[in-house]
């Protein structure tokens, strides 16, 4: 109940599915948690529950994409926890289900622009942060599709190559400082953006069925299986972790 205390944990996108369920996690071992999300009333009702469990939160409204909103947000979090020493780049979007060819330029830079941008702008206003500090951990949520190529959702496919190797980066750069930069590589977990995915599909349950199929384990994961990654890698248990890919995908990229 307490591999967190003493922690200032930021999660963005919180507000369902993967995010709220680290959010979640994170309260549960003793974490201060700034839930924030574009989803207002979604993201007050993830504080609730926290506050409910006794634990401590607050909501912030937050695109990743604005600079002056990352910068006043993580700003409003120091003042009300102190430094923020965890932060989960949670935040993402699908985009269109279009091959290259056929993309616009605003479809395009819509992804990259909270997929990519969002982690850099919160990456960049965490730092200082964490340097005061004297520690920390970043947590950046990344794909399969950071790791393995498929035929579909190429805005998507290269924002979470990108993030990979902006972990790496950031991993180097900031090592001296003992702010640890991880990615997660989650397979298909049953979230709301996985399930709209699979709806947009000609036959919706065997799309289901055939993703559960594609992962070796025999099933799609859940949103607790990622939160405990996050847990873990924001935990003092993983100090000597830096600039790795945690894979969690049932064995999806092992064949």
């Amino acid at each position: 109940m307490n591999r967190l205390k003493d922690k200032v944990a930021l999660v963005t996108g919180a507000s369902m599915g993967i995010g709220r369920a680290t959010a979640l996690l994170m309260a549960r071992e003793g974490a201060a948690v700034a839930v924030t999300d574009l989803a207002d009333d979604a993201g007050r009702e993830v504080v609730q529950e926290i506050i409910t469990r006794d634990g401590r939160a607050r909501f912030w409204h937050l695109d990743v994409s604005d600079e002056a909103q990352v910068q006043r947000v993580f700003s409003e979090v120091e003042n009300e926890f102190g430094p923020i020493t965890v932060l989960v780049n949670n935040a993402g979007i699908a985009g269109p289900d279009k091959p290259t060819h056929e993309l616009s330029i605003e479809e395009w830079e819509q992804v990259q622009a909270v997929n990519v941008k969002g982690v850099f702008l919160c990456t960049k206003h965490v730092i200082p942060q964490m340097k005061r500090a004297g520690h920390g951990s970043i947590i950046n949520m990344s794909s399969i599709y950071g790791l393995v190529g498929a035929p579909d959702v190429p805005p998507y496919h290269a924002s979470k190559g990108a993030v990979r190797l902006m972990t790496k980066t950031d991993a180097l750069l900031y090592a001296a400082n003992l702010i640890r930069v991880n990615s997660i590589h989650p397979g298909y977990i049953w979230t709301p953006m996985v399930e709209q995915h699979l709806k947009n599909m000609p036959d919706p349950v065997a799309a289901r069925e055939a993703a559960a199929a594609a992962h070796p384990l025999g099933h799609m994961g859940e949103p607790d299986d990622i939160g405990w990654a996050c847990v873990y890698l924001a935990s003092d248990e993983a100090r000597f972790v830096t600039g790795s890919e945690l894979v969690v995908d049932g064995g999806y990229t092992c064949r």
